[in-house]
């Protein structure tokens, strides 16, 4: 039976994935802040498809996570909040509009490879030109885990209500 998630559940669905997000981020931060950033915890900018209360706390686990490991200060935090918050709005959008979910390799690719650039380049000292294709790379592997991510949960996710 199909029901609304309560605000607990959802608190505390909310918390597993900052945390998941965060534990990724740890696990993977050789390459997840190299030249081809590969973040593989951007893959989880996918759950919103299945829990879209997940926008915004998509944002805070990226927020968080660049406050712990980036090392760029609070303004490429408050960045990859938005990128967080966008690219999972996009990724709800999607289901929403009942398009395939194999699109959602579009926003979790384009919005962070091409949005992040924007103030890393003023940050590293490079030409935002040089920047967003290496971060264009990387995000595409986040896109395909987070279609693949979709398409694994699928199944299993049917009982699951997509109300608010």
């Amino acid at each position: 039976m199909k029901r609304n998630k309560s605000y607990a559940e959802k608190i505390c669905i909310s918390a597993a994935v900052i945390a998941l997000y965060v534990v990724v981020m740890l696990c993977t931060q050789e390459f997840a802040f190299g030249q081809y950033q590969i973040r593989i915890a951007t893959a989880l900018y996918a759950l919103p498809y299945f829990f879209p209360f997940l926008v915004v706390p998509m944002g805070a686990a990226n927020l968080l996570s660049n406050l712990l490991m980036g090392g760029l200060g609070p303004w490429d935090a408050i960045g990859g909040f938005f990128v967080g918050v966008l690219t999972s709005l996009f990724v709800v959008l999607i289901r929403k509009m009942r398009l395939t979910p194999w699109l959602v390799i579009v926003p979790i690719t384009l919005i962070p490879g091409l949005g992040v650039p924007i103030w890393l380049s003023y940050y590293l000292e490079l030409p935002y030109l040089t920047l967003a294709p290496s971060l264009l790379v990387g995000q595409l592997v986040a896109g395909i885990a987070g279609a693949l991510l979709i398409k694994a949960l699928k199944k299993p996710m049917e009982h699951i209500s997509f109300g608010k």
